[in-house]
């Protein structure tokens, strides 16, 4: 019983925490990253020429905060749209909830936001797209630097998968809990059950 909810522990973590580690960090490859923000030049958009070999592409974003940075859920930190050949491929907004930071680097004091804007499948390879990145409705967010970041080949992440993944780690943990207070309750009632029998042929 402790090995079945064991298993389900595992499949868990490799679902909730494993998978979405591994669209961001190994999914595909790097087609490059672009700068479209910095305090000098304010916001500037990217052009980027992709080939249908490249696809899926997933467009990411990455915000080196300048101070304190509290997203909220109901404002838009940044509004990111894609276009090729004058046609609009996506337009997304950003509020980068649920995003862990990271140091930028050891010479720079600063966090860097990553968080996820759109797919592009298929991609057209007549002409080049152009992201263009600018401030949502959110106030005084005090930002560094934006950098786009473009990813081939990359797979998309399943929404499902990552609370299914938490409701399995959940269920082997208090499973695992239950299996071993059970057992220990057993050994005890064994104990218990071996000292009541010495103490009546000791009596005798």
């Amino acid at each position: 019983m402790r090995f079945f909810f064991l298993i389900i522990l595992v499949a868990g973590i490799a679902l909730g925490i494993g998978y979405p580690w591994a669209v961001d960090n190994v999914s595909g490859y790097e087609i490059g990253r672009y700068k479209v923000y910095d305090r000098e030049a304010g916001f500037q958009p990217a052009e980027v020429a992709l080939a249908p070999s490249e696809a899926p592409v997933r467009v990411l974003v990455d915000l080196t905060a300048a101070g304190e940075f509290r997203p909220s859920d109901r404002l838009a930190v940044l509004t990111v749209t894609a276009s090729t050949g004058g046609a609009t491929v996506f337009a997304e907004t950003v509020t980068f909830i649920g995003v862990p930071p990271r140091p930028d680097s050891p010479q720079v004091a600063g966090y860097v936001y990553r968080d996820e804007v759109g797919i592009i499948d298929p991609v057209s390879g007549d002409e080049r797209y152009v992201f263009t990145v600018g401030p949502g409705d959110a106030e005084g967010i005090a930002m560094a630097r934006v950098e786009l970041v473009l990813r081939a080949g990359a797979f998309d992440l399943d929404p499902r998968a990552v609370p299914a993944g938490y409701i399995l780690m959940a269920v082997g943990f208090v499973g695992l809990v239950a299996a071993f207070r059970l057992r220990g309750r057993k050994k005890s009632s064994r104990d218990e059950s071996k000292t009541r029998r010495w103490g009546r042929g000791k009596d005798d």
